[in-house]
């Protein structure tokens, strides 16, 4: 069943959201060489709690960490712990926060030192992916408009889209009704309603779509070893047309 949230909800929602988005860039703000993983989570974790929230991610379904902190060919899922970043990497955080009774969700993949080009591409078409969905989230639309949008954006740039792991709906709980794939075909899917609540969140690989699960039964990584970024926001459709709620 998909929830809508009326006014009253919404700003709610707004601020758990508000507040999903700070502690995320809270953690990328000692992105670096040299830093671990963990030290970004307890941050991340720290700054959620600080202000009166609850990290979504910790203990969800078994989850041992408060943030997705995923390095290079890893998608999603990534568990943080000791690993160190070095010059170069891409770091993609995904952080959920609750508070007032809602969640938010958002996504961010950063570069750590100097990266190269194709990292660089690869960061800004994701991005870019995601404004494509973005521009379809309106009302009366289907979710197979953002879906087949978010595809043609990537592809059309040589990229590739994952297809195991998708957007959803997020608000009271943390993953609700519909899924939002990130490929499809336009004028599928579900309708679009104002008051609805999703999180869009292309995952985009620079080499081939396939992807495989580590045995830790989180970690998501490419099968061909290339590199992955990831760009998510919790976004409300609205009669205005869609509205990003995780932004600072």
């Amino acid at each position: 069943m998909i929830r809508l949230k009326n006014s009253a909800q919404l700003a709610l929602m707004q601020e758990s959201c508000k507040l999903t988005v700070a502690a995320l860039y809270e953690g990328a703000s000692i992105i670096a060489p040299g830093v671990t993983l963990g030290e970004i989570d307890l941050k991340i974790r720290k700054f959620i709690e600080k202000h009166g929230g609850v990290p979504s991610f910790l203990g969800y379904a078994g989850f041992p960490k408060s943030s997705c902190i995923s390095v290079g060919d890893v998608v999603i899922h990534g568990i943080p712990g000791n690993q160190v970043l070095k010059d170069g990497d891409i770091v993609s955080i995904d952080v959920g926060a609750y508070l007032n009774g809602f969640h938010g969700d958002c996504a961010r993949t950063f570069p750590c030192g100097k990266i190269s080009p194709e990292a660089e591409r690869l960061i800004q078409v994701t991005k870019d992916s995601f404004y494509a969905g973005l521009s379809k989230a309106c009302e009366g639309n289907r979710v197979g408009d953002i879906s087949a949008a978010v595809q043609t954006a990537a592809e059309s740039a040589g990229f590739s889209v994952v297809r195991e792991y998708i957007g959803h709906g997020v608000g009271q709980d943390l993953h609700e009704a519909p899924d939002v794939p990130n490929f499809g075909v336009a004028g599928k899917g579900p309708r679009l309603y104002a008051g609805m609540t999703l999180a869009i969140e292309p995952m985009i690989n620079a080499g081939k779509k396939e992807v495989y699960q580590m045995p830790d039964g989180w970690t998501v990584r490419t099968m061909d070893g290339s590199l992955s970024a990831h760009y998510e926001n919790t976004v409300a459709v609205t009669r205005d047309g869609a509205k990003i709620l995780t932004e600072l």
